[in-house]
Parts: structure tokens; C-alpha cells; sequence
């Protein structure tokens, strides 16, 4: 598995040094308190309030020109959300159109003699040049608009050049504050995702030390087991036949197979603690031939996510287990089918050879029920023993119905709930099936 935490990009350079876009942070509203935006947000509305004040205090606006300072006020707004998108994308051309249109919209209220509305749309023009272009750009652009304003304001030199560099600076002063939240904000970023990087490597370990555990201990006892009933199975068969040998050859041969079936679970166990646990299909064949059944793989293959894959090889081990309990000698069929949207497993075995319905749960008549452990979905039963059916072999069989892979039909239910899937299991002509249907 290989999660990491995202961390916030670092703003794209246009260039080098004075010629560098401020970063990505600083551009956008991360990190900002909740109190400094409500404080700018009263700030941009009393802004355009005493805009549409100072238009209509030159009282140049009579008539039908009484709505032009509204709409021109709701015109600069569009303007400075475009330019600030335009701004976040790094767009410089563009950028400076939009602020060369706002500029004109201000000489265009110093041309009615609206001067202290044009005078404010300019400054806001050149605070924004400063605060949100590179500086190579944005410090020129300032110049240009309070030289213009200062010309068109008609002042002396002197008060020129006061408001030039009060309105310089305070961009400048802007564009640093902008500057350090986003640089506080992208540290505090790499912060966490160094500690979720190391959070993620000592899980690792500890996933890794508990796999070299389950191998040293759990799997080598069980190869040993495997070992010492495949002895004792060549020990029974040189003994002569007869009902003890017979039954005791069946239980050894019973008990070995459940060994390997454990080796190979644990086997999958450790892989999927060392998250190299392989395809869902090759498990499907591996659990497929230890019963003789018939694997399909239908639709585009692709990679699932882990419990999603975890879903599948559960229901899939669940099922067969099923399988051998209430209809021993069964064919099985199991179909693995990728949708656009979702996957499914259907598992389908023939019935029992003995032509009683092989459903989990089914009544077993005077023969009695016997109850499987929690998890199993209702009593699991064996059919009641006729004279041609052995006693031994009945309670063989008997006690293999009592036993479980401690899932059940509904724990393997609650199982596909919990990744948003469905699953559906019951009898189907003489068979049962188990349809798991999940999104991917």
C-alpha cells in the first residue's frame, strides 16, 4: 500500500527571482482566518459603497445615467473575479487586460469628473498589480496607473509622488503578507505529511515484523503438520482394510487437506501484509484447484482496491467451504465479471450427488439440526443417514457441517454492505449460488 498525504504544490515560476508569480498559497484564500475574511469582506463592500458615493456626490449622473455607476460597479466586480482566476492560472497577458479595462473604466469617471471614483479604481488596480503579479510586471504596471492618476488629478509633483510611493508600498506590504500565510500554510503541509510518511513506514515495520512472526511461527507449524499427516496417511494405507482403518484414513485425509487449505491462507495473509498480495484472479484458480472447479474471468481486467480484493477471496473461501459441507462432490462454476462500474462473483455449484438441495440452514428431519458457530446464517444440517449410506461417512460429513470459516453467509453479507455492495445467495434449480455484486 502506498498512501501518502498530498502536499500543496509550490507556485509555478514564470521566471526567476523578481520575475517569479507569488505562490499558489498566497493567491488563494488557504489559511486565511475565518476573522480576517469577514474583515475583507467588509472592506471590498464599503469600497464600493463609497465608489457609487463619490459618483454620485460630482452629481454628474442625472436622469437615466443614475443607474451607470451600478452597473459599472457590478462590471468591476466581474472584472476582479476574472482576474483573480486569471491570476491563479498564472496568466499574464490576459491579467493585464483585465486591469488595463478596469484602469480605462476609471479614466472614463475622471473624463465626467467623477474624479474620486476614478481615483479609487485606479488604486485598487495598481494594489492589485502589486499583490498578485510578478513583480517585474506588476511594479511597472503600478507606476504607469498613479502616475495617470496623479496626471489626471491634475496635483503637483511633490503629492505625486507621496501617493506613488504610499500606494507602491502598501501593495508591496500586501503581497509579503500573502507570502508568508502561503509559506506558513505550505510548511505546515509538509509538516503533516512528513509525520504521515513516518506514521506509514512504522506501520510498515510493524506489518512486516508481524508477517516474519506469522512465517516463523504459524506457517512453519503447519507445514510440519502437513508433513506429519501425509506420514500418517502412507502409515494407514498399509494397514489392512477394514471399518477402523477406513475411517481413520478418511479423517487423516480430512485433517491434511484442512492444513493445506490453512498454509495457503496464511500464505495469503503474509502477502497481504507485505502488500504484495497477488491478482484476485490467480487466488480464484488457487482456491479453484484445490476443489476442482471451473474458473471464468469475464471483462477488462483491472487492478481493486485492497478490501474490495480482501471482499472477493473471503466470499470466494466462504463459499467453497459452503460447498464442501453441504454438497460434497458438487461441480462448481465460479465467474469473475468486471462491469464499467462494478464487479461480480457468482458462485454456482450443481447440488448434492445425493439429490437433496444443498442450501445452507436446510431442515435435516429427525436427523436433527446442528447448529454452526456465530456467523453462519441460520443451523447447518446433514442429511439424514438411509441404509446404503455408511454411518461413519455420516458423521464424517456431520461434523464437518458443524464446523465454519467463521464468516458465513451473514458475515459475508454484512461484509459487502460495508463496501456499498450487495449479496445475494440462495438456491437456483438444483444448486445454491452466491452472487456478490460490488462498485469499483
Amino acid at each position: 500500500m502506498n498512501t501518502q498525504t498530498a502536499v500543496p504544490a509550490q507556485s509555478t515560476r514564470w521566471g526567476g527571482g523578481f520575475t517569479a508569480w507569488p505562490s499558489r498559497e498566497a493567491l488563494t484564500r488557504i489559511g486565511v482566518p475565518r476573522v480576517r475574511r469577514v474583515i475583507d469582506v467588509a472592506m471590498w463592500l464599503g469600497i464600493g459603497a463609497w465608489i457609487l458615493l463619490e459618483a454620485y456626490a460630482a452629481r454628474v449622473f442625472d436622469g437615466l445615467a443614475v443607474v451607470v455607476p451600478p452597473l459599472a460597479l457590478v462590471a468591476v466586480t466581474g472584472a476582479a473575479e476574472l482576474y483573480d482566476r486569471l491570476t491563479l492560472r498564472h496568466r499574464l497577458l490576459p491579467s493585464l487586460a483585465v486591469l488595463g479595462a478596469v484602469a480605462l473604466l476609471a479614466g472614463g469617471a475622471y473624463a465626467v469628473d467623477a474624479q474620486a471614483s476614478g481615483a479609487i479604481l485606479l488604486v485598487v488596480c495598481v494594489v492589485q498589480a502589486m499583490v498578485r503579479l510578478p513583480l517585474a510586471a506588476g511594479a511597472p504596471v503600478g507606476a504607469v496607473l498613479v502616475t495617470g492618476m496623479s496626471w489626471l488629478g491634475d496635483v503637483s509633483l511633490r503629492e505625486q509622488l507621496v501617493v506613488s510611493f504610499g500606494v507602491l508600498v502598501t501593495g508591496y506590504m500586501l503581497r509579503l503578507d500573502a507570502q508568508a500565510r502561503g509559506s506558513g500554510f505550505l510548511l505546515l503541509a509538509q509538516e503533516r505529511a512528513a509525520r504521515a510518511a513516518e506514521a506509514e513506514s512504522a506501520a510498515l515495520a510493524e506489518r512486516a515484523r508481524i508477517a516474519r512472526e506469522m512465517h516463523d511461527v504459524l506457517a512453519h507449524s503447519l507445514s510440519a503438520q502437513v508433513v506429519h499427516l501425509e506420514a500418517a496417511r502412507l502409515l494407514v494405507e498399509r494397514e489392512p482394510r477394514g471399518p477402523f482403518r477406513d475411517g481413520l484414513l478418511e479423517r487423516v485425509v480430512a485433517a491434511r487437506r484442512m492444513a493445506r487449505e490453512g498454509l495457503a491462507e496464511t500464505r495469503q495473509a503474509l502477502s497481504a501484509l507485505r502488500g504484495d498480495t497477488a491478482p484476485v484472479e490467480d487466488y480464484l484458480r488457487e482456491m479453484a484447484a484445490m476443489d476442482r472447479a471451473d474458473v471464468q474471468v469475464a471483462g477488462a481486467r483491472r487492478g481493486l482496491p485492497a478490501d474490495a480484493s480482501q471482499a472477493l477471496r473471503r466470499v470466494t473461501q466462504e463459499a467453497l467451504t459452503n460447498v464442501r459441507k453441504h454438497a460434497p462432490g458438487a461441480a462448481v462454476r465460479i465467474l469473475l465479471a468486471y462491469g464499467s462500474d462494478e464487479v461480480t462473483l457468482e458462485i454456482r455449484n450443481s447440488g448434492r450427488r445425493d439429490g437433496q438441495a444443498a442450501v445452507p440452514g436446510a431442515a435435516a428431519g429427525a436427523a436433527g439440526p446442528a447448529t454452526g458457530p456465530a456467523g453462519d446464517a441460520g443451523s447447518v444440517t446433514t442429511a439424514r443417514p438411509t441404509e446404503a449410506t455408511e454411518p461413519r461417512n455420516a458423521d464424517v460429513r456431520r461434523e464437518l457441517a458443524a464446523t465454519g470459516g467463521g464468516y458465513g453467509l451473514l458475515g459475508m453479507r454484512e461484509r459487502a454492505e460495508l463496501l456499498g455492495g450487495t449479496l445475494e445467495a440462495g438456491p437456483e434449480g438444483e444448486g445454491f449460488v452466491v452472487r456478490l455484486r460490488m462498485p469499483v
